[in-house]
């Protein structure tokens, strides 16, 4: 497993590198992240050279994810967090109308800690939620969030802890099956 997320990893920067390398040979300026529109703050992206693959402007996309870790370091944003924001401004920046983007996020383990309110944060951490002004644009654009309701029990987060716009599921594997069955697509890293 390890060897697999490894090899993505490699396989991503290879990616990017060689992206980035093919649109400064062009002479394009494509080596700058772009940030925004629709999060303004987070999510940077790099373009790759034209004729790339993307979605279609048409279609209307139920799109979700699976969070269940946190930052590697206490204070540290969590990246998965950030990849719903860069999803959301990439395709925006394609031309991708951004009521033809639904995004749903379900959380679990440790990744419940970046949902709480700054106030339960602070108690528990001695930090201020590092994830607050993110979540609070991924809301502003229309990201549902769902909180396993299990990992919450289990982990003692009282309800009044949670993020307000947080909907808290009666448990994440639940929340996929439902998602998925009202027609979301699980982005499967």
């Amino acid at each position: 497993m390890l060897l697999r997320h490894l090899m993505l990893v490699i396989f991503c920067w290879g990616a990017v590198t060689l992206s980035s390398a093919a649109l400064s040979q062009e002479g394009e300026s494509g080596n700058e992240p772009l940030m925004g529109p629709v999060i303004p703050d987070y999510g940077p992206v790099l373009m790759p050279p034209a004729g790339f693959y993307s979605l279609d402007p048409e279609t209307h996309y139920k799109v979700s994810i699976d969070i269940g870790k946190t930052a590697d370091f206490p204070g540290d944003r969590n990246l998965k967090l950030t990849s719903v924001a860069r999803f959301l401004n990439m395709y925006a920046q394609q031309g991708i109308p951004q009521e033809n983007i639904e995004f749903a996020v379900i959380v679990h383990g440790m990744a419940a800690n970046d949902l709480l309110s700054d106030e339960a944060y602070q108690a528990r951490f001695n930090d201020p939620n590092p994830n607050t002004e993110l979540l609070d644009q991924l809301h502003g654009a229309g990201v549902t969030i769902y909180l396993c309701g299990q990992t919450a029990a289990f982990r003692n987060i009282g309800w009044g802890e949670i993020r307000p716009e947080v909907v808290i599921a009666l448990s994440a594997m639940g929340a996929h099956v439902r998602l998925q069955h009202e027609g979301f697509t699980l982005i499967p890293f």
